[in-house]
């Protein structure tokens, strides 16, 4: 477990700001409960300091995991967010939708946030923003990237799409089969 090079962190606060905004300081920032970036085998863990410190004494071979994991880097050098960094984003979130519970289900297979879903969202969502998706009781339930603004939403038919999902939580269910073969 290493820390984030700056071109890695740089990579990596590029994707959380397009999700949590200036929202950011409250990770790095954090007086009361310090909390760092930590890299092993291409994931990104988001770890309490203390923690990382402690962790330093296990070898990195018998190291599987420590904190939240955020995402993983691509071969390519991306970041791409885990749904395990949902309830990170959904804390901080600068955007969101809540759906209602006719659409949570369709949301957690696997499909966009259609506008017939949409039960509330934020007021100045702009074009192709991260956007964390809500249940009307304000469970987390996922994040995507908004498909329209939301003054261009609140004109369109019920079955276009408002947001394009990213990650669900269904995804825990859905990829059950791949994760333990």
């Amino acid at each position: 477990m290493r820390q984030l090079t700056e071109e890695e962190t740089k990579v990596v606060f590029e994707k959380l700001a397009g999700y949590i905004g200036r929202n950011i300081t409250y990770l790095v920032d954090n007086k009361e409960n310090p909390h760092v970036f930590r890299l092993q085998k291409d994931r990104v863990y988001y770890v309490p300091e203390h923690v990382a410190k402690l962790a330093t004494s296990i070898a990195r071979p018998n190291l599987m995991s420590v904190g939240i994991c955020l995402g993983k880097f691509t071969k390519t050098g991306k970041f791409r967010l885990h749904i395990t960094s949902l309830t990170v984003l959904a804390s901080h979130a600068k955007y969101k939708i809540w759906i209602k519970p006719n659409g949570e289900m369709p949301f957690l297979y696997g499909n966009h946030v259609l506008k017939a879903h949409v039960g509330k969202m934020s007021d100045d969502i702009p074009e192709h923003a991260g956007v964390i998706i809500f249940a009307m009781n304000d469970t987390p339930l996922g994040f995507g990237v908004s498909a329209k603004s939301t003054s261009e939403s609140r004109n369109l038919p019920p079955t276009s799409i408002v947001a394009f999902r990213q990650a669900d939580i269904g995804e825990y269910l859905r990829d059950e089969d791949t994760l333990f073969t």
